[in-house]
């Protein structure tokens, strides 16, 4: 029995060649095509000769038909539905074959010697089908159970010879009915040997660090997980539940930012605070921490019934009560000066919009309404009831605008901007400006998550796209930290780190899920959507921006705006909209923004245009 589970752990391959996949099938065609004629004739007594001289061309057809649908390239220990057709349409073309086999001899007069019956043929078939789609999850059921079996002992290095390794040892020891800990290392790949399993456990390790780790032992097709912080352990035991495999979250994640609690407590203490867009991806987050700090009262408002709903559970079962959900439209202006006239915020933070940008490339009407038509309802009321502060959270695609979404969000912008100017202003307007978040709605990562588990591939734009990502906490923590130190006028920028190439986080996503790229999934190229840039513009320029005593937030500095005339082009931009003329709408936007320029979009003409005139 150790020997068996010796040799099921550490001499079985995860993945088993495709050669070999393809003569187990062509094996079990040519057994099925013996079972038919059983049944056929009832017995065994037919005409063996004629039998074997058709297996060779059996063979031919079944090896023609598999290597045209590829139904032999799925990973076996992972065969789901779409496997499951691809092997059905391939005894599918296989009865074709033997059909149109059968005519051809026909044609010819050499059926006499070379002829598929068509009973045998259907029986055949149905065999063949059934067998080749059964053997799959057979194989995947008997894979799992023999490794669930044997899971038990499976051999760990531990990465890290400190203390958090050590405590982890005893930990792992306790339950040595699960773990056979080998040994320990500390960047020292030369003592892995027969290891399974790459257990991480150094305190604080970079993200950085850690992609160096995921890439040297990915190559020695070992698995690679990570203990939690000291501080997440619970009741300060390390429980084996907490050892997981590493995300690509993990990869991206930054060093964790220091705030100013203190500060932003006393900004936020006793106060009344409306979010708008509280139930997406940002909002959400942001009431979320707001929950954390001794606020009087807040109003979480979406539009999204379903999401508005999670987000008020979610904190339910944390115990929140001072919280409040409404779900209204930021468009409807009679609505919003209730809410405001009711509730009566003392600071605003306005995260409701539209953010994708293929979508608002065909929507430019829905753009304008929501992005620049609802920020300004937002605006004006807080200008009308003497909001406090008033809190923008905006895009880095605002910058240098390639699509109607950033553009709109820069019209916002100035907007915003411009109020904070106006005479009599009490209310101190605000905007903060970041890029992409991990995990936000929409974004990449949760696409490649959905289109690995569906068995691939992954659709890539362009193969050099880069973009700069942070996580979500992050941001919002930064957009309160904003919030704190805000004056009124400026445009927060949050420093982004490095900017990341999409092409090789597919590519990491693929090995983190125990994949191999190119041959269990694929990357396919799709080519640039409308309005999408190959590269987002730096947002930490120090020739474009002033510091803060805040390290990862500057100032923006932009070119100074006619109030009066911003204010006049927009409120015309959101009478031109209700026409609905799309390519009047565009034009009006540009006039407002002329760094707009349009990539890979109808509007491009709009440009062309501009400059003949």
């Amino acid at each position: 029995m150790p020997e068996l589970k010796s040799y099921v752990l550490n001499r079985t391959p995860k993945n088993a060649p495709r050669w070999l996949v393809l003569l187990i099938d062509l094996f079990l065609v040519v057994q099925t095509f013996f079972i038919a004629h059983v049944i056929r004739f009832n017995s065994l007594d037919f005409d063996l000769y004629s039998f074997f001289l058709h297996i060779p061309i059996l063979v031919f057809l079944a090896l023609f038909s598999f290597l045209l649908i590829g139904s032999y390239k799925g990973v076996v220990r992972h065969t789901g539905i779409k496997d499951a057709l691809n092997v059905f349409i391939g005894s599918s073309v296989l009865m074709m074959s033997m059909f149109l086999f059968g005519m051809v001899t026909g044609f010819f007069s050499l059926n006499i010697f070379f002829e598929f019956s068509t009973p045998i043929i259907v029986i055949h078939y149905l065999l063949n089908t059934i067998v080749l789609i059964t053997s799959r999850f057979v194989f995947k059921t008997v894979y799992y159970t023999l490794k669930t079996s044997f899971k038990a002992s499976s051999s760990v290095l531990i990465y890290g010879a400190g203390e958090m390794g050590a405590v982890l040892y005893a930990t792992l020891e306790k339950d040595n009915n699960n773990y056979n800990v080998f040994g320990f290392i500390d960047d020292n790949s030369k003592k892995v040997g027969m290891i399974q399993e790459i257990i991480i456990a150094i305190r604080a390790l970079k993200p950085e660090r850690i992609l160096e780790i995921v890439d040297l032992f990915y190559k020695l097709d070992v698995e690679v997980k990570i203990a939690p912080l000291i501080s997440r352990w619970i009741n300060g035991d390390l429980n084996l539940r907490q050892i997981k495999q590493i995300r690509i979250e993990d990869l991206l994640e930054r060093i964790p930012i220091d705030l100013n609690n203190a500060m932003l407590a006393e900004e936020l203490k006793d106060k009344r605070i409306l979010v708008t867009g509280a139930s997406g991806s940002i909002g959400s987050e942001i009431s979320r921490q707001l929950t954390t700090y001794p606020c009087q009262q807040l109003l979480l408002l979406d539009q999204s019934e379903s999401e508005l709903y999670n987000l008020q559970q979610d904190l339910k079962l944390q115990k929140k009560t001072c919280f409040k959900v409404q779900v209204a439209d930021v468009r409807d202006k009679q609505r919003m000066e209730v809410l405001f006239q009711t509730f009566k915020p003392d600071l605003v933070f306005h995260a409701a919009a539209y953010k994708h940008v293929p979508l608002m490339e065909e929507n430019p009407y829905e753009a304008v309404k929501i992005n620049v038509g609802g920020t300004k309802n937002i605006a004006d009321l807080s200008f009308k009831h003497q909001v406090e502060k008033f809190v923008m959270v905006s895009t880095d695609k605002a910058v240098n605008p390639t699509n109607v979404m950033g553009a709109t969000k820069r019209v916002a912008e100035m907007y915003v901007t411009s109020m904070n100017a106006l005479k009599g202003s009490k209310t101190k307007f605000i905007t903060t400006r970041f890029g992409n978040v991990l995990g936000s709605n929409g974004s990449v990562i949760p696409l490649f998550k959905k289109q690995i588990e569906a068995g691939g591939p992954l659709t890539l734009t362009h193969k050099e796209i880069t973009r700069y990502f942070m996580t979500i906490p992050e941001a919002c923590q930064l957009v309160l930290e904003a919030a704190a130190m805000g004056k009124g006028g400026e445009i927060f920028l949050f420093d982004m780190g490095t900017s990341v190439k999409i092409y090789d986080l597919a590519v990491r996503m693929i090995q983190l899920s125990g994949l191999r790229y190119p041959d269990d999934i694929d990357i396919e190229i799709t080519g640039l959507r409308p309005g999408e840039k190959l590269y987002e513009e730096l947002l930490n320029d120090e020739e474009n921006t002033l510091p803060t005593h805040h390290k990862k937030i500057t100032i923006a500095q932009v070119r100074n705006l006619n109030v009066e005339q911003t204010i006049a082009l927009v409120d015309k931009l959101c009478v031109q909209n209700k026409v609905q003329n799309v390519e009047l709408t565009v034009n009006r936007i540009k006039e407002i923004v002329p760094e707009y320029i349009s990539e890979n979009s109808v509007f491009s003409s709009l440009d062309i245009l501009s400059k003949t005139q």
